[in-house]
């Protein structure tokens, strides 16, 4: 309850609300303190509680830098009787309310402030009850929206912090209390005006207790739930009782209230249900039919309706049962009821009631709610239209029938103006509407983004709240399955808030985020843009956490590499031509791992994509160094001409081997080499055909030329031999132990076939270790083959060499000789496939 007059002392009536709010000057430094127990007095030293009901009681709330009071009167307007309490010591904090909390018996009013007080007395705390140690107990906020049970408005939703269990004397001590209180309610139902206010009073404790879960199995224990249930109806009336009905629907409303928090588990639900309680909170829903109003009958009602929802919360057959005691046609009824809060308390009970409930949801259709939801769409009140799109939501899922009649009944504009609600709830369960409209099989996807629901979906994909940028992630999904909309969620700046979503830690959230940019990356109008902003780096460097969103990011790149052609390779092109560098290189890192082979030369050559990924080894930035390492790797991966160092291929010069018996052996030997003090009989017209080496040596001016005996000073035996078995026959084994000699030979006397041979075994030894000393070897017997693969070795393996010593001298020294590399198999590529394509080179 809030005071108007700010700044001054307030005159209350007591009352069984247990929150009473007292709002002060904004910014000022207030006081905050919880009273949990009941107010004694001093009457000659000992503690009296006030326990008359018939007593109007009325308190001043006052507030200073240091303490707190408040003082009891008789009456509002006379200092007679009053009975000041002490000041309380309270702490002082910066914040707008100044709470006190109250049990309370009397009823509620707000009044003057009397301008006399009494002086202060002293007061000795009161004795300790179980009961009472649990109301000191904190409690905190904790919002059950939606599907969740409603509390106490007053309350604002709170139910106590869980704590440990009773021990035995806890318990017990709480058995007599819940034992005392089911006697008086089983003892008063009567008009009798004491009955009727100690029922009131018994029904508050019970809720009281009700509010912390650990206890609330030994309430249930007590027979609580029999004596309550009995209460949720007036007495019987008679003759002798007096007129106005004392304390009339207020007991009734105690026992809806606790026993709404009693329903907090299934298996009290059935007890309560199975105790007749349905019968009577769906009478108590029509207590206004009588064509009076008031705020008890208005309180009472949504107590009712708060009670429905507890009791139906995920319980199926206790949905039905209210459906067939005929609770439905109240609640749809009592949306158009004047009172806000009772609005809500329909809504929401209607809302759970519908939830997974085919019948419910019928009937709920069928009573003509669709009209009057959809008015309060359109509230002012979050409150309200939160409440409202959430029963709409759960009439629409999985209902196709109901979805085409609410959006006949107009509900789509009023959803999509809730996108802008203040309520991030409301905007949340709308987001989650409008996925649902937008359906597969559903034709409103084009009209809800005409109406303009684009924008504020994708504001909130921005929001700080998750499960507000999951839900609008979801509908941008939808709606992005139609190729307009595509083009306008993209135009509209939906790109790069989508791909910001791929790295949350929040499943759901990055799988609706992978799955709308699936649907965008249909439209060749939108590809660019999303390479342009970065799109193909965040789906390959992203850590997606179920299968589901790896598969659909799979999806989205094979999708985007379809249409790396015509059009949009032409405007890609000359975005690596015109735009500004980060873009240039974003560019040629995608096309490096989308464009078709074909295309290579194209863009890595003729327009210049080589240089931007060369240029990346050189930057100051690991993470762009090994981008541009992976994306060389793909583009040489892509070429069929770039492979790994393979076998020898044939020879250009054709070849005359004279076969492994000629090896080494006399017979029509015309030369022969002296290799470590050994003979080795070869044959000229062998030697001549094998390389350019052996014809200078043996047609040309050299001593060689008629020598019979030629002496080899500087290679062994074994590798001698070797070279000469591969020059015989073609081809020799060739181990890792020689193959380094062996190349040295090889390259000595010009046998590219061999050296081929040796390097592909020298190949299958490079390592993290050697990349470098290899790298020097190719380059000393000019051993293309060998540098080849040391270079594709180095990309491959980037991420692990830069963490080495000397990595950036070594890119550096080899960046020519990469750029030769990639420029010759580019051009050899695409020759080789016009040529097999038929076109002239």
């Amino acid at each position: 309850m809030q005071a108007e007059d700010y700044g001054k002392s307030m005159v209350y009536l007591l009352s069984e609300l247990p929150t009473l709010t007292v709002i002060e000057n904004p910014g000022k430094s207030v006081l905050h303190q919880t009273l949990n127990h009941q107010l004694y007095y001093n009457d000659g030293g000992h503690g009296t509680h006030f326990s008359n009901p018939s007593s109007e009681l009325y308190c001043t709330l006052e507030s200073s830098s240091a303490v707190g009071s408040f003082t009891v009167y008789n009456s509002p307007s006379t200092a007679n009787g009053g009975l000041h309490f002490p000041k309380i010591p309270l702490p002082s904090v910066t914040h707008s309310n100044l709470e006190f909390h109250f049990s309370f018996v009397s009823s509620f009013s707000l009044l003057p402030v009397s301008d006399s007080e009494h002086t202060l007395k002293n007061l000795p705390p009161p004795p300790l009850s179980f009961m009472e140690l649990q109301r000191r107990q904190d409690q905190s906020l904790s919002q059950r929206k939606g599907q969740k049970r409603k509390l106490d408005d007053e309350l604002h939703d709170e139910r106590q912090i869980l704590v440990p269990p009773p021990t035995a004397d806890e318990r017990a001590a709480l058995l007599a209390d819940v034992a005392e209180q089911v006697s008086v309610l089983e003892s008063t139902f009567t008009w009798d005006e004491a009955d009727r206010a100690a029922a009131k009073r018994a029904t508050h404790a019970l809720a009281d207790l009700a509010k912390n879960e650990e206890v609330v199995n030994v309430i249930v224990e007590g027979s609580a739930i029999p004596a309550l249930v009995k209460h949720l109806q007036a007495p019987p009336l008679s003759d002798l009782v007096q007129k106005p009905l004392p304390f009339e629907h207020e007991v009734e409303k105690g026992s809806a209230f606790a026993l709404g928090l009693l329903a907090v588990k299934p298996e009290h639900q059935q007890l309560i249900v199975d105790s007749g309680a349905l019968t009577h909170l769906v009478d108590l829903l029509k207590r206004h039919k009588n064509g009076l109003t008031s705020r008890a009958i208005n309180s009472l009602i949504r107590r009712a309706a708060d009670a429905i929802t507890n009791l139906a919360h995920e319980n199926g057959s206790i949905k039905t049962r209210v459906r067939m005691e005929g609770g439905i046609p109240p609640l749809v009824h009592l949306l158009e009821f004047a009172d806000a809060k009772v609005q809500r308390a329909a809504a929401g009970a209607l809302r759970t009631l519908a939830f997974k409930n085919d019948e419910n949801k019928n009937q709920i259709v069928e009573c003509n709610a669709l009209p009057t939801l959809i008015l309060m769409l359109r509230s002012e009140d979050a409150a309200i239209h939160y409440e409202a799109v959430g029963v709409i939501g759960n009439l629409v899922h999985s209902s196709p029938n109901i979805k085409k009649e609410v959006l006949l009944a107009g509900a789509l504009q009023p959803v999509i103006g809730l996108l802008s609600s203040c309520c991030s709830e409301s905007q949340r369960e709308a987001a989650l509407l409008l996925g649902q409209f937008a359906a597969t099989d559903s034709d409103c996807k084009v009209h809800i983004v005409q109406r303009g629901a684009v924008r504020p979906l994708i504001e909130m994909l921005q929001s700080p709240d998750v499960q507000l940028r999951e839900m609008s992630a979801f509908a941008l999904g939808r709606l992005a399955q139609d190729t307009h909309n595509q083009a306008g969620i993209a135009h509209n700046g939906g790109l790069v808030p989508l791909l910001k979503l791929l790295d949350s830690k929040n499943g759901s959230l990055q799988h609706n985020a992978a799955f709308a940019l699936y649907g965008l990356t249909d439209n060749e109008d939108n590809v660019s843009d999303f390479i342009r902003v970065g799109g193909v780096q965040r789906l390959q460097d992203g850590e997606f956490i179920v299968q589901a969103t790896k598969d659909c990011v799979a999806k989205t790149l094979k999708r985007l590499e379809e249409k790396i052609h015509g059009r949009v390779l032409n405007h890609l092109l000359y975005l690596m031509q015109v735009s500004e560098k980060c873009c240039q290189r974003r560019v040629a890192l995608a096309l490096a791992h989308l464009c078709a082979a074909d295309d290579q030369r194209k863009i890595f050559i003729d327009h210049y994509g080589l240089d931007l990924l060369i240029g990346l080894l050189g930057s100051s930035s690991s993470k762009q160094q090994l981008d541009g390492a992976v994306a060389l790797c793909k583009l040489a991966n892509k070429a069929s001409t770039l492979s790994p160092v393979d076998a020898a291929p044939p020879s250009p010069t054709p070849q005359v081997y004279l076969g492994e018996q000629y090896v080494n052996n006399a017979t029509l030997s015309d030369v022969t080499f002296l290799v470590e003090g050994k003979r080795f009989y070869a044959h000229r017209i062998c030697l001549l055909a094998s390389s350019d080496a052996f014809r200078a040596m043996f047609d040309g001016g050299y001593r060689e030329k008629d020598a019979r005996d030629i002496e080899i000073p500087n290679i062994r035996w074994e590798v001698f031999e070797l070279m000469m078995r591969f020059i015989y026959c073609g081809s020799v084994d060739v181990t890792l132990g020689i193959a380094q000699d062996l190349l040295r030979a090889a390259d000595q006397y010009l046998l590219e076939g061999l050296k081929r041979l040796c390097e592909y075994t020298i190949a299958q030894d490079i390592s993290l270790e050697n990349v470098s000393s290899m790298y020097e070897l190719s380059e000393a017997f000019n051993a293309i083959s060998l540098r080849h693969a040391c270079i594709l070795f180095i990309l491959e393996q980037f991420d692990k060499l830069s963490a080495r010593p000397g990595h950036s001298l070594l890119i550096q020294r080899i960046t020519p000789e990469i750029r030769n590399y990639f420029v010759k198999a580019l051009t050899k590529a695409n020759s080789h496939n016009n040529r097999l394509k038929g076109f002239p080179i």
